[in-house]
């Protein structure tokens, strides 16, 4: 008689917890746009929100710690002029986001410590080079001040934003809407999905494509693609019958995939997040009300299907934590914070265990905050490996300066960033003669509505 042999894994009894409700975040006005995108994103300080705001696109910034129900007073940054469709924090600095919106810019913000006390209107930098909407960001995952962005004109830019400088762009790889980017570990490779139905792996210093997958899936809705452990790409996507799927490459032998796992017949686009420590992928649905987890394994069927976390309500954006932000001590190894319709729910993915003490199974050494590279290194073609850190000792993020050329910040016109400066970067004497007459003019102003109070309140 044969006997069935369950599969041994030490994530096969993962499971998620919603966090209790003083724990969430409650009364926000989550933006109602239609984009395709996460519209949260989170770092182990600070959890950011798009919102629905009058005059213009606006995010929210909190401390994680600040639970319960958000005041509607609270700050907001605010500084496009159309809806904010991308936020995406800065791997090597928990107090630096990148937004990209409706109005074609790129803008870059630094978020004080304890969160904002006062809208904050002013970016540190403003990257323009768009000509349509810009729907992606996506920071290089070694190099410090590298950012790419991706519109709806079909181009791929990839910034130096220290000196504001589009120093790559790739304007005739994508014939149509670039859907989904994803840098490899390295940063040496950039993994593109486009509404021609093609993948492309492309070497973004070279601007060519190494390699190159018509139809991963044969539907015709919105394909999604990560790289994965060990030369493997992961895709999730529509069949003929527009049934969801997830399938497993080898970038090897692209002519089919290792696996391809039919789902159910949902109508959302499945976003993946990877794990790299764990080799566990995440598919969160915008518009499901449950999160499926699959553990990626070397031998056939590759694809592990593990469980799956179900609550009532649909989720409207999802946002991701680093593994450097999760409590270790409850052995918890992923955690997603879950958009709903005035609410966002954070829920810890986490392994049972009896035992508190630190679980060296459940936590190798993972990449870190620290960059390896400068950007200028890297656009001259150096490549290195990440900076791995231990979360066994509780890890505390070294305070980074965000450094910013003083030949863009000097002078602010426009939207646009101008030098008038010296070699030492202090304010040209022009420059300065303007700023001291602006005050004089402000000056006088606040003065006439001091005597037009003081009338007015004599005359009651």
């Amino acid at each position: 008689m044969s006997r069935q042999v369950v599969r041994s894994s030490k994530y096969r009894h993962v499971f998620g917890q919603p966090m209790k409700s003083d724990q969430c975040y409650d009364d926000i006005r989550i933006s109602q746009n239609t984009w395709d995108g996460n519209f949260c994103s989170v770092n182990p300080s600070f959890l950011a929100i798009i919102v629905e705001a009058s005059g213009g696109g606006a995010f929210m910034v909190l401390p994680l710690s600040k639970c319960g129900r958000i005041d509607k007073a609270y700050p907001l940054v605010c500084g496009h002029t159309a809806h904010i469709l991308d936020i995406e924090w800065c791997p090597h600095n928990d107090h630096i986001i990148a937004s990209g919106s409706e109005d074609c810019t790129v803008m870059i913000w630094e978020i004080p410590e304890g969160g904002p006390t006062r809208p904050i209107t002013e970016p540190l930098v403003t990257l323009e080079g768009h000509s349509k909407r810009v729907g992606i960001l996506c920071w290089h995952p070694i190099a410090s001040n590298v950012l790419l962005s991706a519109g709806c004109d079909n181009v791929i830019i990839i910034w130096n934003v220290s000196t504001a400088e589009k120093v790559i762009v790739l304007d005739t790889l994508h014939p149509d809407t670039i859907f989904s980017t994803c840098w490899n570990v390295n940063g040496s490779q950039l993994l593109t999905s486009c509404k021609d139905k093609k993948l492309r792996v492309i070497d973004p210093r070279k601007k060519t494509v190494i390699l190159e997958k018509e139809k991963p899936h044969e539907g015709t809705r919105p394909v999604r693609a990560i790289f994965v452990t060990d030369g493997k790409i992961l895709t999730t996507g529509f069949g003929k019958m527009s049934e969801r799927q997830v399938a497993l490459w080898d970038m090897q032998k692209m002519s089919a995939p290792m696996s391809l796992e039919e789902l159910d017949t949902g109508s959302g686009v499945l976003i993946p997040f990877y794990d790299r420590d764990s080799r566990v992928v995440y598919l969160c649905g915008k518009g499901d009300s449950s999160i499926r987890y699959f553990e990626l394994t070397d031998e056939a069927p590759y694809i592990h299907y593990l469980s799956m976390y179900s609550s009532k309500e649909s989720q409207k954006g999802i946002g991701y934590m680093p593994k450097r932000g999760l409590d270790v001590k409850k052995c918890e190894i992923a955690r997603f914070y879950k958009l709903q319709e005035r609410k966002c729910e954070p829920i810890g993915m986490t392994v049972p265990r009896k035992s508190d003490m630190f679980q060296d199974d459940l936590y190798p050494d993972t990449i870190g905050p620290e960059p390896a590279l400068e950007a200028e290194q890297w656009f001259t073609g150096k490549d290195a490996d990440p900076i791995y850190i231990s979360l066994k000792t509780e890890y505390t993020t070294k305070s980074r300066e965000f450094k910013v050329c003083r030949k863009v910040l000097d002078v602010k016109e426009g939207s646009h960033w101008t030098s008038t400066a010296g070699a030492e970067g202090s304010l040209s004497s022009s420059a300065l003669e303007s700023l001291i007459e602006e005050v004089k003019v402000l000056k006088t102003k606040v003065e006439e509505q001091e005597q037009r109070i003081t009338a007015l309140e004599n005359k009651a």
